[in-house]
């Protein structure tokens, strides 16, 4: 919004900064940090004024109980954050920041659907699992099939590690694509149970994408590198800072011991994002490995359910993994610390991945 304000203006002194992305991708960062801690004193009288407050499921550790009414639907004040930062600092209309703004937007409508029936039942219990995998695939499936229809996106999928080995799936994109997506949305919801936890792998695999972003929309370097030039891309990786500035600004009142949760309402859209960023730049495998930790957190879940389904027995003391490790009398602290350290290893894998290609 103020690039196309300004833009008859970029030849006049300092505006011209405003032609690079990453000038505009630091500013964006700032921007956000700055938009959500401003406002967090609002949407929090808000929260309690409504009684939102974060509602413990039994089948969590017992400490965990100590939680209850904790503000929730932080997500909310994120979301806005990410589509207001990003709407003002990227070159707007951009297909691909329109279609993973309409993700983030309408994921955050599911996500707030799914904690308020959790608060009005008070069991945690929220909407039925089919019914919001239902919404969120439906939702995925037509943003895909728009970008697919119009040009903007290739169905084109790659594998990492190998420069000429891919697989055109046509219109069969869009499944693959919302199951990437939807994927990705409810593993870091399953990640986010504990202060900071989610927010911090969020953060690094956004940051990752939004380099792999700048990377595929330069045309020199996506040929240096070998991967896909894709244009407009470049203000997509902008949209990735925001969720870092977004992500910083929650965090600081999301740290332990959290002040406020971002609840369904966060996770969901989050997850989503990361899915489309993955989709966009081309990285839909590459997702595995970057986004490592909520591959882990989702695979403990499937793990337990089917094990104790098939032998009755538990492979994990309590699944997700992070409530296993808490079992085993690690400090909440500690888990958050060393999953964050995971993370960014496993990004560091990911972008290491470019030049072996």
């Amino acid at each position: 919004m103020i690039y196309l304000l300004v833009e008859p203006f970029l030849d006049i002194g300092p505006l011209n900064a405003l032609r690079y992305i990453s000038i505009r991708s630091a500013i964006a960062l700032i921007t956000a940090v700055l938009l959500f801690v401003g406002l967090y004193p609002t949407f929090l009288r808000g929260v309690r004024r409504y009684g939102a407050g974060q509602v413990v499921r039994e089948d969590v550790p017992e400490h965990h109980q100590a939680k209850t009414g904790t503000p929730t639907m932080g997500g909310i004040l994120i979301c806005f954050a990410i589509a207001f930062t990003t709407t003002l600092w990227t070159r707007m209309p951009s297909p691909q920041v329109l279609c993973a703004l309409i993700i983030v937007t309408g994921y955050c409508a599911i996500g707030f659907a799914d904690d308020a029936a959790k608060l009005r039942d008070k069991r945690g219990g929220g909407i039925p699992g089919r019914v919001r995998l239902l919404l969120e695939g439906g939702l995925s499936a037509a943003v895909l099939a728009y970008a697919i229809y119009q040009g903007h996106l290739s169905t084109v999928v790659l594998v990492p590690l190998a420069k000429s080995l891919s697989f055109d799936l046509g219109w069969g994109y869009v499944v693959f694509g919302s199951i990437v997506v939807v994927g990705s949305a409810n593993a870091v919801n399953l990640t986010d149970g504990l202060d900071g936890l989610a927010i911090g792998p969020t953060m690094t695999t956004a940051m990752t994408f939004g380099l792999l972003a700048w990377l595929s929309g330069n045309a020199i370097y996506a040929d240096f590198l070998s991967i896909p030039y894709i244009p407009g891309n470049g203000e997509l990786a902008i949209m990735c800072v925001t969720v870092v500035g977004a992500g910083m600004g929650f965090l600081w009142f999301n740290t332990y011991p959290a002040t406020v949760f971002m609840g369904d309402t966060g996770s969901l859209p989050l997850g989503g994002l990361l899915g489309m960023l993955a989709i966009f730049t081309k990285n839909e495998i590459l997702l595995v490995v970057v986004g490592g930790i909520f591959v882990i957190e989702t695979l403990s879940v499937i793990i337990q359910v089917v094990s104790f389904k098939t032998t009755g027995k538990r492979v994990f003391a309590m699944a997700p993994i992070h409530h296993h490790f808490e079992h085993k009398g690690w400090q909440e602290p500690k888990i958050i610390v060393r999953f964050w350290i995971i993370s960014i290893m496993l990004a560091l894998v990911g972008l290491m991945s470019l030049k072996v290609r």
